[in-house]
């Protein structure tokens, strides 16, 4: 054993004897439940002032962690800080637990105590963090259609704690749309999707705010639906509503979460030319024309593999959370494709095109337009 460990035992005997033992995880890791008697103080504040939370150098200092490995580090850095009669638990405040040693709950307010035990995964993550996990929770979110691809994304949203989540869907839940819609069961059948998704939602994280809208989206209501929403996902099923929702984007500014299935491939993408004119592109980019709609039958008519939705559907919710917390790479200016039956992904690049009638540089937004209408034409 390194000489600078000892065993919980050890480390419950020491701390009888005047010992002191600290707990240097962060809060959302204590939730759960510390060593008995230890104090609590985050790693990273003692190491860089020892002094002003340590007795003395001559003092006998236990550190705990979850596991004993942090402990370790810590406890080598505050030797080589002078502080000699310091060691580490081995095994950390899992061990401790295990060898049936006392365990205390910190003292917290009933809502702060559910919001760190509730994320603590994502508490650890550093993309993530306490100040992530905040930013979540102050974000907004407007989900179009509640149906196979808004399902998924809007579990895992609720799930991850995005704090305000606006449905909106003017359908009601059908037998056949139990195959995919997650959100809704079998009691469900003849009520409005948006009431079925708010109750199962509830259920899943009380903390999270749903908005619901029974309406179906019009160039008279887009605006007001998406006033106030950081982003947009997009889980329609018709292309007049796909060409809306990119139009309101790019002339609100708002990035909008691209996704589509139908029989056994999907595709999903990130739209933000609203904010970023001549760097990325907007639906339009992509589809100029809407296809012959014997070319794009709708799932009602072509049918879809029903796990399909559930992947492109969570891809979406993924790309909905980096662009929350301003991390990774979003899809923006890229197409991926989905072929289930082969299990391929294929990703193409988009670029701007800079006759695109409507995000193309300096051009003013020319106004909705009848949509139903474009789109028969196409």
């Amino acid at each position: 054993m390194d000489t600078f460990e000892i065993t919980p035992a050890q480390a419950r005997e020491r701390q009888r004897r005047g010992a002191l033992l600290i707990d240097i995880r962060q809060a959302h890791e204590r939730v759960s439940g510390q060593a008995e008697g230890a104090l609590a103080i985050e790693r990273a504040a003692l190491e860089a002032e020892p002094a002003r939370h340590l007795p003395g150098a001559d003092a006998e200092i236990l550190l705990i962690c979850q596991l004993g490995q942090r402990s370790l580090l810590a406890a080598q850095a505050l030797r080589a800080a002078g502080y000699g009669r310091v060691l580490s638990v081995s095994g950390g405040t899992s061990r401790w637990a295990g060898d049936g040693l006392p365990l205390v709950r910190p003292a917290l307010e009933a809502d702060q105590a559910d919001f760190l035990e509730r994320y603590s995964r994502h508490l650890r993550l550093p993309q993530v963090g306490m100040e992530g996990q905040r930013r979540l929770e102050r974000s907004r979110v407007l989900l179009v259609g509640a149906g196979g691809l808004g399902s998924p994304a809007a579990f895992y949203l609720a799930a991850a704690g995005v704090g305000h989540l606006r449905l909106v869907d003017d359908d009601v839940v059908e037998r056949s749309n139990l195959q995919r819609q997650i959100l809704h069961t079998e009691a469900s059948i003849g009520a409005p999707k948006v009431d079925s998704a708010r109750e199962r939602l509830a259920a899943l994280n009380p903390r999270v705010q749903v908005d619901t809208v029974a309406e179906r989206v019009t160039s008279a209501n887009v605006d007001a639906l998406l006033d106030g929403m950081d982003v947009v996902m997009d889980g329609s099923d018709n292309f007049p509503l796909r060409y809306l929702l990119n139009d309101a984007c790019v002339k609100l500014a708002k990035p909008l979460v691209y996704g589509a299935v139908q029989r056994f491939e999907g595709q999903v993408s990130v739209f933000d030319a609203g904010r970023q004119r001549g760097i990325c592109p907007c639906y339009r980019c992509l589809f100029p024309e809407p296809p012959p709609p014997q070319f794009a039958p709708n799932c009602s008519d072509a049918g879809v593999l029903g796990l399909l939705p559930g992947i492109v559907g969570l891809l979406q919710a993924n790309e909905v959370v980096k662009l929350l917390l301003d991390i990774g790479q979003p899809l923006a200016g890229r197409l991926l494709r989905f072929d289930a039956l082969a299990m391929h992904f294929r990703e193409t690049g988009l670029a701007p095109d800079p006759d695109c009638p409507l995000c193309a540089p300096g051009r003013p937004f020319p106004g909705y337009i009848d949509y139903v209408r474009f789109c028969a034409a196409g």
